[in-house]
C-alpha cells in the first residue's frame, strides 16, 4: 500500500480529508497543515512523496530520489479544486505549496479522474514494486519516501496476486467492437493491395522480342572455306558496322534553329548559340571553312561497382550531316547507321532522303522537330511520328535538360531499334 492508494479508497469510501497540526490537532487550511488525516489511524506527512512522476524526472525510484516525484499536498491541491477554473487552482497551489512543485492543468485532469477510480491511463505513475522475498509468510512494513512513518503490508500468500480468469462477456465485447472496427490505411498499404498479382505473362509476351535482339547481337559462326583451306566470316562487314558511331542528320536550311555551325556547341557543351553567333565566333577563330561531317563526342557517365564517389565518363562518337551527299561518304550501308533526323516542319528537306515520305522515314528512324518552346503548334507535323525539342529563347540555363532529354530518347530508340549501334 501506498499514499495513492490510501487516498483513493479513501475517497471511494467518502472519508474525510483533515488538515492536522504538528500536534495532531486539526487545522484549518493545507499552509498551516503538517499531517494529513485520510481516515482514523492514517495520518501522513503532507510533504510525503508518491509515485506519480515529476515531468523531466532524472529518475524512476521513487523511494531514492523523492525530489523528482509530487508530494502528498500537491495531489491534495488538485483533487480538492478538481471542480475549480483553472485560475482558482493556480492560485491555490501558490497559496499552499510555497514551490514545492504542482500539478500541471492537463495531468490534473487524469489523476482527478485516477483518483476517482476511472479507468485512466497515467503514463509517469511508477507501479509499485514488491520487495518481500517469495514465501515469506510474515508482513513487512515499507516507509513513506521522505518521511518516517511506516505503512504496513501484508505479504506471503495475501500477496499473490489472484489468476486471472477470462471473462467471456469480455470475450464477446472485444469482437463485436473489432468486427465495426475501420482499418487505417496510408499510401503504403494502399500501393500494397490485398492480393498477390504475378506479372509472368508480361515476359511471355515479349520473350521473342527478348530472343530476336540476343539473336540479332549475337557474332555470327565462321565457315570454312574449303578451296582455302581457312575460316572466313561472310559477315565480317556486318560485325564491323556494329562498331561504327551513329549518324545525326540535321536541316540545311539557313532558318533552322541548329546547322552546322552551331551544332557542336550545342550537344556537346549543351550550350545554345545562334547559327549567326556561331558563325562569326568561328570566323573571328579563323576557322572559315565548314565541314560537311562533323565528330560529334558525347560524355556518357557509366556506374561502376566499387566506386560511391560516381561513375567514370565514356566518350561516345557521333556524326553530324547536313544532307545526302555528306552522308554518301560513310557507304552504302550509311542510312542503317542513322538515328535521328531533325527538322523543322518542312516536308521538301526529305525529297533526296531515301524515304521521301515523312510518315515512312520516321518509321525508320527518329524524328526530332526543334522549336522554340514559345512557338504554337505545328500542324503540319501532326501525322509525323516526330517529338518536339522546344529550346528556350532567352533562358540559357535550361539548355542542360533540354539536351539531357534529347539524348535520353536517342538512347532509347537505339536500344528498340538499333541495339547494335554502340549508346
Amino acid at each position: 500500500m501506498d499514499v495513492l492508494i490510501v487516498l483513493r479508497q479513501a475517497i471511494k469510501a467518502k472519508q474525510p480529508i483533515v488538515y492536522l497540526d504538528a500536534s495532531s490537532q486539526s487545522c484549518q487550511t493545507l499552509q498551516q497543515a503538517t499531517y494529513i488525516s485520510l481516515g482514523p489511524g492514517t495520518n501522513i506527512p503532507k510533504t510525503a512523496a508518491t509515485r506519480f512522476q515529476k515531468p523531466n524526472a532524472s529518475t524512476r525510484d521513487w523511494v531514492g530520489h523523492p525530489e523528482d516525484f509530487f508530494t502528498l499536498q500537491a495531489v491534495i491541491v488538485a483533487w480538492m479544486t478538481k471542480d475549480a477554473p483553472t485560475t482558482e487552482y493556480l492560485k491555490q497551489a501558490r497559496e499552499n505549496l510555497a514551490g514545492a512543485g504542482f500539478v500541471s492543468v492537463t495531468d490534473r485532469k487524469l489523476l482527478v479522474e485516477w483518483l476517482e477510480g476511472k479507468s485512466v491511463e497515467l503514463e509517469r505513475l511508477i507501479p509499485i514494486e514488491s520487495t518481500t522475498p517469495e514465501g515469506s509468510p510474515r508482513a513487512t512494513t515499507s516507509a513513506l519516501p521522505g518521511t518516517g512513518t511506516s505503512i504496513s503490508r501484508p505479504t506471503g500468500a495475501a500477496a499473490e496476486k489472484r489468476p486471472y480468469t477470462i471473462d467471456q462477456k469480455d470475450v464477446l465485447a472485444v469482437k463485436r467492437i473489432r468486427a465495426n472496427e475501420v482499418e487505417l490505411r496510408d499510401r503504403n498499404t494502399v500501393l500494397r493491395g490485398v492480393k498477390n498479382h504475378d506479372f509472368s505473362s508480361v515476359k511471355t509476351l515479349i520473350a521473342d522480342r527478348i530472343k530476336a535482339a540476343k539473336e540479332q547481337s549475337k557474332p555470327p559462326a565462321p565457315t570454312t572455306d574449303i578451296t582455302a583451306g581457312n575460316k572466313t566470316d561472310p559477315n565480317a562487314s556486318a560485325k564491323k558496322n556494329r562498331n561504327v558511331a551513329p549518324i545525326i542528320m540535321i536541316p540545311s536550311s539557313p532558318t533552322s534553329l541548329i546547322t552546322m555551325y552551331n551544332v557542336r556547341k550545342f550537344l556537346e557543351d549543351a550550350l545554345y548559340e545562334s547559327p549567326e553567333d556561331a558563325k562569326r565566333r568561328m570566323a573571328a577563330e579563323g576557322n572559315s571553312r565548314l565541314d560537311d561531317v562533323l565528330p560529334i563526342y558525347r560524355k556518357k557517365n557509366l556506374i561502376v561497382a566499387g566506386r560511391p564517389e560516381g561513375g567514370v565518363e565514356k566518350p561516345i562518337k557521333y556524326f553530324v550531316v547536313d544532307g545526302v551527299e555528306a552522308l554518301g561518304k560513310f557507304g552504302t550501308d550509311a542510312w542503317d547507321r542513322v538515328v535521328c533526323v531533325m527538322t523543322t516542319g518542312q516536308a521538301w528537306q526529305f525529297k533526296p532522303y531515301k524515304w521521301s515520305d515523312p510518315t515512312q522515314l520516321f518509321h525508320h528512324v527518329k524524328g526530332i522537330h526543334v522549336t522554340w518552346a514559345n512557338d504554337p503548334p505545328n500542324s503540319r507535323i501532326r501525322d509525323w511520328n516526330v517529338s518536339d525539342l522546344k529550346i528556350d529563347s532567352n533562358r540559357r540555363h535550361l539548355d542542360k535538360s533540354t539536351v539531357a532529354n534529347f539524348w535520353m530518347q536517342i538512347d532509347d530508340w537505339i536500344q528498340a531499334n538499333k541495339p547494335w549501334l554502340p549508346t
